[in-house]
């Protein structure tokens, strides 16, 4: 095995520094006036200060150059590695907005890595192009309310060649950023291939313009009762949606390798911003911890509030390496191989700062449940991680699976 650097680089530091700082004194002020806008006026349309907030700080990024980190090994991105990008990732995650400030926010990471791998130049021309400038935001349809999505070979939705279109048919949910409505394109799983192919040929990618007709936004998805506006995440039904046969993705039957090249990169990126979000629950904790007093102590002196904070601490560092060492292998260019270090980090990041934040909110007593802290928000949030891109007992039996091939012949 090579050596393995997880280090900040030379090339690195001057720029987590800029993002840091940008995070903290620029991002962060702005987080809760952003997200108390929601409740003005229309939840699915974006106020005048939250277009005010937003697209100002995007422009300040982009003028700083600070933008489309995300994108590794290839001339469009900025020429970092994964385990560099890891690093800023992490700094993002600790404000609601931050990723999309730097043009590095879900789906749009992972639809753009669909684009860039596998679309023709048309396609990238139409739609990478102002995915890329931060001009438009996209969404990705794979979820069925009705089959057991985890098994993504139960995928469902009808997908039939008519002439030089396609017209889908069937329901999909948990279509985050649908409800967006700067939302222009669905990357789409459906179902092309009849019972006679091999399971893992039988699906398909297409592109779907959300404007197409018989698209029906059924309703947001709401997530302990939580509905996300105006990113949100929508149930949808596709009824007779034509679509030109030109927008399918590589051709019928490769939507399983489109897929595994998408949700690679999705799961990993969403872990770094995991670990953020608990590094700033972590300091949350910490300052209340230490200007809060009951019973003649501050809150750090009572109970076993020392070994918590110290437990929060050290799960937290053990998580990052686990997320580093998962983007290294990812920088080898063996999918295969980074595979089971990918879904080992998607299952510990999540609980780590699921656990931490939980602790956090616990400090806070009521204050932390309510909405005067981003506690609450940011414990539904990773509670919600520990489902998206595949639950945790999938990526355990993957990783169990790896693991017990060291040992015997036969499949597992």
């Amino acid at each position: 095995m090579s050596e393995m650097d997880l280090g900040i680089t030379a090339k690195l530091e001057p720029i987590l520094e800029e993002v840091r700082s940008m995070v903290r004194d620029e991002i962060l002020p702005l987080d809760e006036e952003f997200l108390a806008e929601v409740n003005n006026g229309d939840r699915w349309a974006y106020t005048p200060r939250q277009t005010e907030i937003l697209e100002g700080l995007k422009a300040k990024a982009k003028e700083k150059g600070l933008w489309n980190f995300w994108l590794t090994a290839s001339d469009r991105g900025y020429g970092l590695t994964t385990v560099e990008y890891a690093y800023l990732a992490e700094e993002m995650g600790k404000a609601h907005i931050g990723a999309e400030v730097f043009n590095c926010s879900a789906p749009d990471t992972g639809n753009m890595e669909v684009l860039e791998r596998y679309c023709t130049s048309e396609q990238k021309d139409r739609w990478l192009t102002p995915l890329l400038a931060g001009e438009i935001r996209s969404a990705y349809l794979m979820t069925e309310p009705d089959v057991a999505s985890s098994d993504a070979t139960n995928v469902s939705m009808s997908c039939v060649r008519d002439g030089d279109d396609y017209i889908l048919n069937g329901e999909k949910w948990w279509s985050s950023g649908a409800g967006d409505p700067r939302c222009q394109i669905y990357i789409t799983m459906v179902k092309t291939g009849g019972e006679d192919e091999p399971k893992h040929q039988r699906h398909s990618m297409i592109l779907v313009p959300a404007d197409t007709p018989g698209i029906e936004k059924l309703r947001a998805m709401q997530v302990y009762g939580h509905d996300d506006a105006p990113h949100g995440h929508l149930h949808i039904r596709f009824t007779d949606v034509r679509v030109p046969a030109e927008n399918l993705i590589l051709g019928e039957g490769r939507g399983f390798e489109i897929a595994q090249g998408r949700l690679g990169p999705g799961r990993i990126h969403h872990c770094m911003r995991a670990i953020g979000q608990a590094e700033r629950a972590l300091e949350l904790m910490c300052q209340r911890s230490l200007r809060r007093e009951a019973f003649g102590k501050p809150l750090a002196k009572l109970g076993a509030n020392y070994d918590i904070i110290a437990e929060c601490r050290m799960d937290i560092e053990m998580a990052r390496l686990l997320c580093l060492k998962a983007a290294w292998m990812m920088d080898k260019g063996d999918a295969r191989a980074a595979a089971p270090w990918i879904s080992q980090i998607k299952v510990v990041a999540p609980q780590v700062a699921l656990k931490v934040t939980d602790e956090a909110v616990q400090m806070f007593g009521g204050q932390g449940v309510s909405q005067d802290t981003p506690l609450a928000r940011s414990w539904t949030g990773l509670r919600t991680l520990r489902l998206a891109d595949g639950p945790d007992a999938v990526h355990r039996m993957q990783v169990a699976r790896t693991e017990l091939r060291k040992y015997t012949q036969e499949r597992v």
